[in-house]
């Protein structure tokens, strides 16, 4: 309904309408499109990024399960950047896999991954692309004892990518959110060094984490 239409209803001031619908916007419950009108938006996505695992275990579960489908972009091997070969832990010339995947959420394109993993702690993981597109983390255990015991991240909001823009299916002006980290074996030894790109009006983050930083440090 209209403004004039919702105060009419509610029997309330028009200034009364126009301070609620901004304050719904503000909390992510309806979107505004000038000369259109304000609309109910979408549930978000309640995600937990700090609990270790795959996917699925960092998905809150209030709104029920999830249908989750993943495509794999690419798995590509090479030198890693200097950043990367410092939070892995790598020697000089070692080498990484990078996986890219899309996750495709209740039907929605949501999350752009990106997992770099060295080349010496799964050395034919381009060969179980298949296997990869499930779940990578249970792969990972299953096949090279690689287990997620905790990990560190690093979270901010800014522009996508126009790669990024356009997997994610995303109108120009929008904001995602980039969730960058290291994942760690039990005895300490790293793993993985990944991203994770969510549109930012999608998802809500639910995040408890400790003190103390160790890779991103100053970053």
């Amino acid at each position: 309904p209209s403004r004039a239409e919702l105060a009419a209803t509610a029997g309330v001031s028009l200034i009364t309408v126009r301070r609620a619908l901004n304050e719904l916007q503000q909390d992510g419950r309806v979107h505004s499109h000038q000369g259109v009108g304000t609309f109910v938006a979408r549930p978000r996505i309640v995600s937990a990024p700090g609990r270790a695992g795959g996917l699925l275990g960092t998905l809150a579960e209030e709104h029920g399960a999830h249908e989750i489908l993943t495509r794999v972009l690419d798995v590509t091997r090479g030198r890693p950047s200097q950043t990367v070969a410092h939070a892995l832990q790598l020697e000089p010339g070692a080498e990484v896999w990078r996986i890219r995947r899309l996750r495709v959420i209740d039907g929605r394109p949501m999350i752009v991954e990106q997992a770099v993993i060295p080349v010496a702690l799964a050395p034919d993981l381009n060969a179980r692309t298949a296997e990869a597109a499930d779940s990578l983390y249970r792969l990972l255990a299953r096949r090279y004892g690689l287990e997620d015991d905790y990990e560190e991240q690093f979270l901010e909001v800014v522009a996508p990518s126009l790669d990024e823009r356009r997997l994610l299916e995303l109108e120009k002006g929008a904001q995602v959110v980039r969730l960058r980290g290291v994942s760690f074996e039990p005895h300490g030894r790293p793993f993985d060094c990944f991203q994770q790109v969510y549109p930012a009006s999608e998802v809500v983050f639910s995040i408890s984490g400790q003190t103390a930083r160790h890779v991103f440090r100053g970053t």
